[in-house]
């Protein structure tokens, strides 16, 4: 059985398509009920705490409080998840929504696969890196899958597009993470995103969803850049940077105990 509701998909995509490449600065789309809904369910069901399986917790200056899971059991329903997102049908339609021709995956889920977000959680506005530091593929795509039933405005954690130039700065799009809603959107040197409010959840309930990235061979001469790492860029004032150097003091401490208990 499909997990992705495919059919529904390729319905919707003549609509998709058309709003998908009307945006600017850089393209994105919002599709509710990306997978089928007794799938959806079964992934919501599946998905582990933070305290279940090898998440990486690790802080860094721009980003605090967010797990990521990458490996699963073979033939599990988190490892079928993905190998569809990563498949020849999905990425089929992937083509055809955006244009970009030769999507190729990264079945390594590098930066990918399970994220989660507990209270206090944030992640500073950025575009990504360009190359993948191993195949050396260019970046070009981000599939994100919300899995949060009954988000509350109060609990903060929107994602947010913005337009970054050198004269201003301007959020053109913000989306909650509900359920069941697939948010995607190219990724190129002007594809600014985050969600830099602090998560405001109570106790028990995290900010859940699904990562894929997709690359090329190449790409577009007026897209290409040298390569880089993660560029951020602070959008809250002087919020921004005490969360900034709150999380370098928490990352240091973490990486001191590390060193110091031999892990």
């Amino acid at each position: 059985m499909n997990l992705i509701d495919i059919d529904s998909l390729y319905e919707r995509l003549p609509h998709l398509r058309t709003s998908f490449q009307a945006q600017k600065p850089f393209r994105f789309i919002h599709i509710p009920r990306f997978f089928k809904d007794e799938a959806a369910e079964e992934i919501l069901a599946t998905y582990p705490d933070v305290h279940t399986g090898n998440w990486d917790a690790t802080t860094y200056i721009h980003q605090v409080n967010k797990f990521t899971l990458n490996k699963f059991e073979s033939g599990s329903l988190l490892q079928r998840v993905f190998d569809e997102m990563n498949g020849d049908t999905f990425r089929d339609w992937l083509e055809q929504l955006t244009g970009i021709e030769g999507l190729i995956p990264d079945h390594t889920l590098f930066g990918a696969g399970l994220h989660q977000s507990v209270r206090g959680a944030q992640l500073d506005v950025h575009v990504d890196y360009n190359i993948h530091p191993y195949t050396k593929l260019h970046r070009r795509l981000n599939v994100l899958v919300y899995m949060n039933k009954n988000w509350k405005p109060e609990y903060k954690g929107d994602v947010e597009f913005w337009e970054i130039t050198k004269q201003s700065r301007r959020l053109i799009a913000r989306y909650p993470p509900g359920f069941n809603e697939c948010i995607i959107f190219e990724t190129n040197e002007r594809s600014f995103h985050g969600h830099p409010e602090p998560l405001n959840t109570p106790a028990g309930i995290s900010r859940k969803s699904l990562a894929v990235y997709y690359y090329t061979q190449d790409r577009p001469a007026a897209e290409i850049a040298e390569e880089h790492n993660t560029i951020f860029v602070n959008t809250r004032g002087w919020r921004g940077e005490l969360h900034r150097l709150l999380n370098a003091s928490r990352a240091l401490a973490e990486r001191l105990y590390n060193k110091l208990s031999g892990k």
